[in-house]
């Protein structure tokens, strides 16, 4: 956590921290900028691929912004089981043009509609089963998403670049490119103060002033576009509910593209918490759960819609927090509320999207280039097992090499041709089913379940005595595991006392004696020990507080040794344990604790 803690030091406002309006509003902007346009780019490309009017693209365009500002604005916030409470530049992605010209073509928009909306589901089912996916959605998983991301775009980034008028000097493209990248570049190595907090704008400005210069910058759409115009309903098209042979032979591939957005996006909302503040803290899988879920709505919605469904733009979002500094919620707050009213500007989103190509796939590159580096540092937050480090290498080696070779293309001819061809969805796929394989290939543990209490010290101390005698640990070794263990529970436990002030509540009577109706009444404690190379992880399962218990000992280990004793149990465990991670989700929590051992 060392590295990202660095990179953490320029962050003025975290997420909670009160914002000035102007400073928000500012960063806002500058991030509509960055959503509108892509917004506009994915459903366009869509929209023309599958052969659609202008009549609904205008429609698809309005939607997708008003769904990306309510997104952007709920993931800022957090209402029940929705939200990840922090900035998530949020709108239409490309993971779905591909299907979606497939769905077009065979059944129209009400087919990809229907399809959008069951394949919402498919994310839903993720947040929920994430505490089961622990093992599989891991930082390395998580790391090697975001590089497969940055991997992607960079090839589409270099595409921008040429990308300019038959007319103009050969020069005029990598000319452009190279005035906003040295800006964007410079800006985010020296800027301080205003010049931080408006980078985005200025490396944009930068380039398309350049462009100027070369006559690539056409004011024509802009100039033509209406100032205020209402959407036209009548566009949209109703949902498909025939449900017929085509429906079923393409939901299988819509379902497939969907977990892969919904297990990027719990890499970004596991990111994003380690990245907007200035000391990163434990993640909180709630918040990752909430991300995910509020995506998945976005994507329901933007099937009832008829319109290309949302992701979070990963690094552009990245982008905008370390330029500008400022990771506060009321920025997300603003950025929606701004796409929601630009939806109804036209002349506004008209002259956003004249920025010229070369310059978007300019700032493309820089985005991309600081994406891949913490994409790295999040792989590496742990020692990187030789197993693990194959996983990454396969899956980026495979998403590179089908970026530059459509093999797959040629040879999944047919339906399953174009998400698996994608070098993005191929490698994420891959990196999922390397650590699955490495989960159930690996040492399977004894399982004990029984209650959150101290009554069931005896019964974890038998386990864990019978544990490490079957593994052959010497006595030292033993007696630590069981240390580590009698600690853990404490820990555990401890919440609870304060919580409701009598030690009954924690199985454990007024006269000392177990109190058999508080031990029954307890959380359900499920712990799962396994023997590794040189060590034991437990994993302890229960329902808990909102105290993170790795973020209490990181505490600790900042602060004298001063004889409280509430922090006795959290400096014990902190000594007898090599390491300790607390994953919190909805209704459970997990506390992984490795302890070292010989024979």
């Amino acid at each position: 956590m060392q590295n990202i803690a660095r990179a953490a030091e320029h962050i003025r406002y975290q997420p909670d921290d009160p914002c000035p309006p102007f400073h928000a509003l500012g960063v806002a902007l500058q991030g509509v900028m960055i959503s509108l346009t892509n917004t506009a780019l994915f459903v366009t490309v869509a929209a023309r691929a599958g052969g659609l009017e202008d009549g609904y693209l205008a429609w698809a365009v309005f939607a997708a912004l008003v769904i990306g500002g309510v997104v952007t604005a709920l993931q800022a916030c957090r209402f029940g089981r929705l939200g990840a409470g922090h900035l998530l530049m949020s709108g239409a992605g490309p993971h779905f043009i591909a299907v979606a010209v497939i769905a077009l073509a065979a059944g129209g928009v009400p087919m990809l509609a229907s399809l959008i909306v069951v394949a919402s589901l498919m994310q839903f089912a993720l947040s929920a089963w994430l505490p089961l996916l622990r093992r599989i959605v891991t930082p390395v998983v998580c790391g090697t998403a975001l590089m497969l991301i940055a991997v992607t775009v960079m090839s589409i980034a270099f595409e921008r670049i040429d990308r300019i008028p038959a007319d103009a000097p050969p020069t005029a493209g990598p000319v452009v490119a190279a005035v906003t990248l040295a800006g964007a570049a410079g800006l985010a190595m020296r800027a301080s103060g205003l010049w931080r907090l408006w980078a985005v704008l200025i490396a944009l400005a930068a380039g398309s002033a350049a462009s100027v210069l070369f006559g690539i910058y056409d004011w024509q759409p802009a100039v033509a576009a209406a100032w205020l115009q209402a959407p036209d309903f009548s566009a949209w098209q109703g949902l498909d509910l025939s449900f017929g042979a085509d429906f079923w032979a393409l939901l299988p591939m819509f379902l497939l593209v969907s977990l892969v957005v919904a297990v990027k996006m719990s890499s970004d909302g596991v990111f994003i918490q380690q990245m907007s503040r200035r000391r990163p803290q434990a993640t909180d899988f709630r918040l990752v759960q909430g991300a995910v879920n509020t995506n998945g709505l976005g994507t329901l919605l933007a099937g009832l819609a008829g319109t290309l469904p949302t992701i979070v733009y990963t690094a552009s979002n990245i982008s905008l927090i370390e330029l500008t500094g400022n990771a506060a919620r009321r920025v997300g707050l603003a950025l929606g509320g701004l796409m929601i009213a630009l939806a109804f500007l036209p002349k506004a989103v008209a002259v956003l999207l004249t920025i010229p190509s070369p310059v978007i796939g300019a700032f493309l590159l820089f985005v991309m280039g600081r994406l891949f580096v913490q994409g790295m540092r999040m792989v590496f937050q742990e020692e990187l097992a030789p197993a693990k480090a194959l996983t990454v290498g396969v899956a980026v080696s495979l998403c590179i090499g089908l970026e530059s070779s459509d093999v797959l293309a040629e040879l999944l001819a047919g339906t399953w041709a174009a998400p698996l061809s994608h070098g993005m969805t191929l490698g994420l796929l891959t990196a999922i089913l390397l650590t699955w394989f490495l989960e159930l290939s690996g040492r399977r543990g004894k399982r004990l379940e029984t209650s959150l209490a101290m009554s069931s010290l005896p019964d974890i101390d038998a386990y864990l005595k019978d544990l490490a005698a079957r593994i052959g640990w010497n006595h030292e070794s033993t007696e630590r595991l069981r240390a580590a263990g009698e600690e853990t529970l404490a820990c555990l436990l401890q919440p609870l006392a304060d919580d409701r002030g009598h030690s009954e509540e924690v199985g454990v009577s007024d006269e000392g004696a177990i109190s058999e109706q508080a031990a029954a009444n307890a959380p359900r404690l499920i712990i799962n020990a396994r023997p590794e190379a040189g060590h034991v992880e437990m994993e302890f399962l229960a329902v808990f507080d909102e105290e993170n218990l790795e973020d209490r000992l990181a505490y600790l280990s900042d602060q004298a040794e001063t004889p409280d004793v509430e922090d006795l149990s959290f400096r014990l465990l902190r000594r007898y344990a090599a390491a300790v991670r607390h994953r919190k989700y909805h209704g459970i929590d997990v506390v992984a604790v490795q302890v070292a051992g010989s024979r």
